[in-house]
């Protein structure tokens, strides 16, 4: 059997104010095309479909079209699950009305974990859901105190599961979840505080193949046969460097798997440029001018004027400035400082150590004395 593994669509999201929804629907107008050219038998979606519990009406639109082609036009069943992003209730409304159109929609966790079977030529391959459920919506669903963290609650789903699976069949395991020891992305929500949010990719063993979601990096996560597809597209700019795409899974007559990674173009990529901003600015071999999502981040040190309006001219979907060279290694004293009790000068001259890493000079702290009296005058002036 050939499915496509894919996850974190995020659909609804927004980066950096921008809303990614024409993005998105220029990538999954690419990701139809390429589940029919590729004679997909199934396609498994692992979790947060939705950017947030209650999506935007494009968002819902866009995925009921989305799905339309996939199940009425392309004729190939969907199984989705929820994810921590997403509303269980409102992901499983009419899901058993949906299900006899070959979609199967997953929101809820229930007592009965029933698997989802579709058949080759080979036989059944029987998929088998685990919507995201923290673990006291487990201990409340099925009681039993001892399930205190994610890991607890998945092994005993997982060992539940097994009553309603049959031996002989082929399985694959759906799951939204942290395989402890994955890679994370700054664009993820964390699913709990501390390491009680791990997962033991170990427990996956009865599966031929388990199609994960959440993390947003594409990744092996224990094997070749426990992966993450990665989400659509790119969704922060620490994942500039990821490729994202899907994962085409060949299972063979006796469970074995071959995966390959398609990538997906999208309209605008995400982007990191880096180095002296009059360089940027003039040299457009070095920087050539560009429409993608851009992150720029400038070693210069001296004040600048209209940064990011200028540098806005060269890209328009610029999204963010940074100037590391500012910070101590991104964070600031922990010195204990009662700031009441301090003068504008000394304010100053400590906000100045801070974002540039190195003390104040007389001279420079003389400048900020003069403009801070001339400023002062002004003010006493309006006043009066």
């Amino acid at each position: 059997m050939r499915f496509i593994h894919t996850s974190d669509w995020h659909l609804g999201r927004l980066f950096h104010g921008q809303h990614l929804t024409n993005d998105q629907a220029y990538v999954l107008t690419q990701f139809c095309d390429l589940v029919e050219e590729s004679k997909a038998q199934a396609v498994v979606i692992a979790g947060d479909i939705y950017d947030r519990a209650v999506p935007p009406t494009d968002a819902v639109e866009l995925l009921d079209d989305t799905l339309a082609k996939l199940v009425l036009k392309a004729k190939v069943p969907v199984i989705l699950i929820a994810g921590n992003h997403d509303s269980p209730e409102r992901i499983n409304f009419g899901s058993q009305l949906l299900a006899k159109q070959g979609l199967y929609v997953i929101g809820n966790l229930t007592k009965e974990i029933l698997p989802i079977c579709l058949e080759d030529r080979y036989g059944e391959v029987e998929f088998m859901p685990f919507p995201y459920a923290e673990p006291a919506l487990v201990r409340a669903v099925f009681g039993g105190e001892n399930l205190i963290d994610a890991n607890a609650a998945m092994e005993f789903l997982i060992a539940r599961s097994q009553r309603f699976l049959s031996a002989q069949s082929r399985k694959v395991a759906i799951a939204h979840a942290f395989i402890a020891g994955g890679t994370v992305s700054e664009s993820e929500r964390t699913l709990s505080v501390g390491g009680s949010s791990y997962i033991e990719n170990r427990l996956f063993q009865p599966f031929h193949y388990t199609a994960l979601g959440h993390l947003h990096n594409a990744q092996l996560a224990g094997g070749e046969n426990i992966r993450y597809s990665g989400s659509l597209l790119k969704y922060s700019f620490d994942e500039a460097t990821q490729k994202k795409g899907i994962q085409i899974v060949d299972m063979g007559k006796d469970g074995q798997v071959a995966v390959e990674t398609i990538q997906l173009t999208p309209k605008h990529d995400v982007k990191i440029i880096e180095g002296d901003f009059y360089t940027i600015l003039q040299n457009r071999n070095l920087h050539p001018s560009s429409n993608d999502y851009i992150s720029v981040k400038l070693s210069n040190r001296e004040p600048i004027l209209d940064v990011f309006g200028q540098l806005s001219e060269i890209y328009p979907n610029l999204m963010q400035v940074e100037r590391p060279t500012f910070m101590m290694d991104g964070e600031f004293s922990e010195k204990k400082i009662d700031h009441r009790k301090m003068s504008e000068n000394e304010l100053f001259s400590l906000f100045y150590e801070q974002v540039t890493g190195e003390a104040i000079t007389k001279e420079e702290s003389k400048v900020f004395a003069d403009n801070l009296e001339e400023l002062m005058l002004i003010e006493r002036e309006v006043k009066l």
